[in-house]
């Protein structure tokens, strides 16, 4: 762990320990909504350690939270992961074979594959990938508990602003992008289309029609060096 540490940028590996900060602030938020619910503690620690899915166990614990039947939260929780199939496809290299397969495919999150893909060799798409992988694990699990414990104490997350803890630092994350000048319009052109369908979409829908901005993005073009 240390060698992977000292592979990655120090911009990276500050970008991946926001992230992992902010994973584990979401874990507590997690653990507080389940035992909050009504679940005993051991199932969102169970969860966490075996399905390590934050999307899947959030959607899993609404469900049977709200009385639904725990197979239908299962199928469910099925499909939201099912992009992982493509995941996997695209960091296959990157992960290895043997035990680091399986350890490795437990791990796979959006952050971490992102910051894989974001590297140019093969040594720091590995580093960014187990880095990010590992660290929101440890991260997760220790907020999950945490979360859970004070569950009886904090039954409105939404007071303590647990929920918005994530989207600010992924925002935090993207601000030195914003420089750019077309970065910038596409990503306003897609913030008044998420708004304006928001009153009349479900939810989840709004934020894919965000995409369109990206039709108004262009790339830059890299500088030509002319010899003499």
């Amino acid at each position: 762990m240390r060698s992977i540490w000292r592979t990655l940028d120090p911009g990276l590996a500050r970008d991946i320990g926001l992230v992992c900060l902010a994973d584990g602030v979401v874990g507590l938020s997690y653990g507080a909504i389940s035992v909050g619910g009504g679940l005993p503690l051991w199932v969102p620690i169970l969860l966490s350690v075996v399905v390590f899915a934050g999307a899947s166990q959030f959607l899993f614990v609404g469900i049977v939270a709200a009385g639904g039947s725990p197979i239908a939260a299962m199928v469910a929780g099925l499909l939201v992961n099912s992009r992982h199939v493509a995941f996997g496809l695209a960091v296959s290299d990157v992960i290895g074979g043997g035990w680091r397969r399986w350890l490795g495919s437990h791990v796979m999150t959006d952050e971490n594959v992102a910051f894989a893909m974001g590297q140019d060799d093969l040594k720091h798409k590995r580093a960014a990938y187990w880095a990010g992988g590992l660290g929101i694990f440890v991260c997760w699990n220790i907020g999950v508990v945490a979360g859970g414990l004070a569950g009886s104490v904090i039954t409105d997350t939404d007071v303590f602003g647990l929920d918005a803890a994530f989207p600010a630092v992924l925002l935090a994350l993207v601000l030195p992008a914003l420089r750019d000048r077309s970065t910038r319009t596409a990503a306003l052109v897609g913030v008044v289309i998420a708004l304006a369908a928001t009153p009349f979409l479900p939810a989840g829908l709004p934020v894919l029609f965000a995409l369109v901005g990206l039709l108004f993005y262009r790339a830059q073009k890299p500088a030509v060096e002319v010899s003499r």
